[in-house]
């Protein structure tokens, strides 16, 4: 049998990881979705390692491997737009960005393919020496191999750890009776997660959707919005790119208002079928307001009423009061960095989130009241993680996603004004901010609200609360909710 050359063995061993980086690239290329990619990402980078390392038949397989691998995958997802896959930025969003983004993808791909080849080039020399010598017994080695061999094996057990800890399966506390569920919903080609709760199967349907594109609110509807459970089976969707949702991003083109309304449209005709309801009840915070009011004004028949909380009207007009209140903010408490870093961009709108990023960092500051008494704090998001209805890479995407989607579908919205589009919707519609809301958004909700026509309408502004009144004041969103209920069942109910 003839060997192979040693250029071959090297040809082959620069195929091999860079294969492995056009398929990683086309099944994961903003990381791995859920626990089963997670694992099955770090058991074939450790098996493709182990091939590289045992081909090269050197430690500098260690090297070469992960950055051919590396190379691939970036070459692959160059059509994808979003803070994780774009060319690393020096500020506070972009470092998050590269740890969400790169450094966790790298975790599950780039960290065991190096030790994998680490130990493959390691069992081939061995096997070499023992072919040469006889034995390798009495041979002492030099001291930097064996710390070469103690960081390799740290390396493994992180790999080791990293693995079983993105096996652990998310779960969701049973509801005694009730429904108590972590599932997913089809729209299209893409699969959206979906977790249910409510202490009776039979009672009305309230679907959930969260703020931002990429959001995931699961976390904050488990800790702070638990009472309704008692009142509706409440359905939290995770939007396109968030936690459970993460691998229905791709491709960036495909995320659009359009496809945000459909994937609604598509959870509200699974919930009606599930649980034999003709309409259910749609209540969105936000970003998501805008989404879900534009499926109720396509498809009214679907609904028993709107609840948007937070609720987007116009985002060029709001972000530009934004942008003067914080510039004056700043001049007025001495960041005369910022307030020049603002002047020098100019009023909004921006090409991307990194732009926005003065104006996003610098909104609770700008717009900060006090929170005694509030059920959450000034970190939002980031404060409700630590929940069982979150797996660690969810955790994760759901912070990523928020950055991802908001960067793709943000500047798509700016000509959406509902002042303008949206003049009727044909359910009662309940509109909920906090008295502390960022007064350009406030003025454009009430603007809003007075002119629309509907067969109910009401405005409620809640003491005490910000942007997210509905975490930060869950008791008076319970109530209003329930009323809500009282006032719009019908037919079908």
């Amino acid at each position: 049998m003839v060997k192979p050359s040693r250029p071959v063995l090297l040809l082959l061993a620069a195929l091999v990881p860079a294969g492995w980086g056009l398929v990683v690239g086309w099944w994961t290329p903003r990381g791995p979705g859920g626990n089963l990619d997670a694992v099955v990402s770090v058991l074939a980078s450790l098996a493709v390692g182990l091939l590289a390392g045992w081909l090269v038949r050197s430690r500098w397989a260690m090297l070469a491997a992960p950055v051919l691998f590396a190379l691939a995958v970036e070459l692959v997802r160059i059509p994808l737009r979003g803070p994780t896959v774009d060319a690393p930025h020096l500020s506070g969003f972009g470092v998050a960005a590269l740890l969400l983004g790169r450094g966790l993808h790298g975790l599950f791909t780039l960290l065991p393919l190096l030790v994998g080849a680490a130990y493959g080039a390691g069992l081939v020399r061995r096997a070499a020496r023992r072919a040469a010598v006889g034995s390798t017994s009495g041979r002492r080695r030099p001291g930097w191999t064996w710390a070469g061999r103690v960081v390799v094996g740290l390396l493994a057990a992180v790999v080791a750890l990293v693995t079983v800890a993105a096996a652990v399966p998310a779960r969701t506390v049973p509801v005694p009776g009730g429904i108590a569920e972590l599932t997913t919903v089809r729209s299209g080609d893409r699969e959206l997660g979906l977790m249910l709760r409510g202490a009776d199967r039979n009672a009305p349907v309230l679907l959930f959707l969260p703020g931002g594109p990429g959001s995931s609110e699961v976390g904050s509807v488990r800790r702070h919005l638990a009472g309704l459970e008692r009142h509706v089976v409440l359905a939290t969707l995770d939007r396109r790119g968030g936690a459970r949702s993460w691998a229905a991003f791709a491709p960036s083109s495909s995320f659009t208002l359009d496809s945000e309304v459909a994937d609604t449209i598509a959870v509200v005709e699974h919930l009606r079928q599930r649980f034999r309801q003709d309409r259910v009840y749609l209540m969105a915070h936000s970003g998501g307001s805008l989404v879900g009011v534009t499926a109720v004004q396509r498809r009214p028949e679907l609904f028993h009423a709107y609840v948007g909380v937070g609720q987007a009207v116009d985002l060029r007009a709001a972000d530009i009061s934004q942008y003067a209140d914080t510039v004056a903010w700043a001049r007025r408490t001495g960041r005369a960095d910022l307030a020049d870093q603002l002047t020098d961009l100019g009023p909004p709108p921006y090409p991307d989130m990194y732009t926005y990023e003065p104006l996003l960092a610098n909104e609770a500051g700008a717009f900060d009241f006090d929170r005694t008494g509030n059920a959450e704090g000034r970190d939002g998001v980031a404060e409700n993680l630590d929940v069982p209805e979150y797996t660690l890479l969810e955790k994760a995407h759901a912070l990523s996603g928020n950055l991802d989607g908001w960067d793709v579908l943000y500047p798509q919205l700016q000509q959406l004004d509902l002042r303008r589009e949206v003049r009727r919707l044909d359910v009662p519609v309940y509109l909920v901010d906090g008295a502390h809301e960022v007064p350009g958004r406030l003025a454009l909700t009430r603007e809003w609200h007075a002119a629309l026509a509907a067969p109910r309408k009401e405005h409620v502004v809640l003491d005490g609360a910000g942007h997210r009144s509905l975490f930060q004041r869950p008791g008076p969103v319970t109530d209003l909710l329930t009323r809500v209920l009282t006032e719009t069942r019908g037919p079908g109910v």
